[in-house]
């Protein structure tokens, strides 16, 4: 994996800082039922820098079956909704949000649902092979009677599925905070029980997304970038959200 190397070829997490009615549940039955034609064979899956179960991407995998076990430990067993972001833009927080939801469907009995909730840099539709020809999450949430199915997409990864951002609108906060939103993230964790579901967020840093979504979400990761945050910034970020669900802080683009 060539970008967005972790330390030592890792990356590294340590404890943050101190300071109407529901789709009836499916279970992992439907998990046979997926199309992975998408997916995509070991080598170019690390021409993407994404991780596999293979062993030639072991110590990448690795790191992120760490990152999966805390999230795991935390949850006592019960599926969750996590959202990743960055300390500050350019940190790499979307890299960290594919491969954490890959890492997650190692496990062939479970799933992973990825939605790009970063809608000014949005980037995991390009990496994961989509093409949003139906719309993504902007699309839905301005016509929900399309249904949730018509903007989950398959990826080039297996058991990975992907809302992408969808069509570039302005006043993006709006939507975050609507009815809608948090209609559909209640829809999505009642409607699979072996889905874990993350949200890739924009930069803690300048606008107030982040914090809309760490509403939504059951925990957060926290992306720092190595050499490029300071502790004091890191602090900062941190401080932004609600302690019980800090997960973490990840160090990305070490040398």
């Amino acid at each position: 994996m060539r970008n967005d190397q972790p330390q030592n070829g890792k990356l590294s997490a340590v404890p943050p800082p101190q300071g109407d009615q529901l789709p009836q549940k499916i279970g992992s039955q439907s998990i046979a039922r997926m199309d992975e034609s998408r997916a995509l064979v070991p080598a170019q899956l690390e021409q993407r820098r994404l991780i596999h179960a293979d062993q030639s991407a072991r110590n990448q995998a690795d790191v992120f079956r760490e990152i999966r076990t805390r999230l795991l430990e935390l949850s006592n067993g019960t599926n969750f909704i996590t959202l990743v972001v960055a300390v500050s833009p350019g940190c790499g927080a979307s890299f960290v949000a594919r491969n954490l939801a890959a890492a997650f469907a190692f496990d062939q009995a479970k799933t992973s649902l990825l939605i790009d909730c970063n809608l000014r840099y949005p980037e995991q539709h390009r990496v994961l092979g989509v093409d949003a020809d139906q719309g993504g999450l902007i699309d839905l949430l301005d016509t929900p009677s399309r249904g949730i199915e018509s903007v989950i997409y398959p990826t080039v990864l297996r058991h990975v599925r992907l809302i992408p951002a969808g069509t570039a609108r302005e006043n993006f906060s709006e939507y975050f905070t609507s009815q809608n939103m948090r209609h559909l993230i209640d829809s999505l964790r009642e409607r699979y029980d072996d889905r874990y579901i993350f949200l890739d967020g924009p930069a803690a840093r300048g606008a107030p997304d982040a914090r809309i979504l760490a509403d939504l979400a059951d925990y957060i990761v926290l992306v720092a970038g190595y050499g490029k945050d300071t502790p004091k910034a890191i602090h900062d970020a941190a401080a932004k959200f609600d302690r019980s669900k800090l997960a973490g802080v990840v160090f990305n683009h070490a040398p």
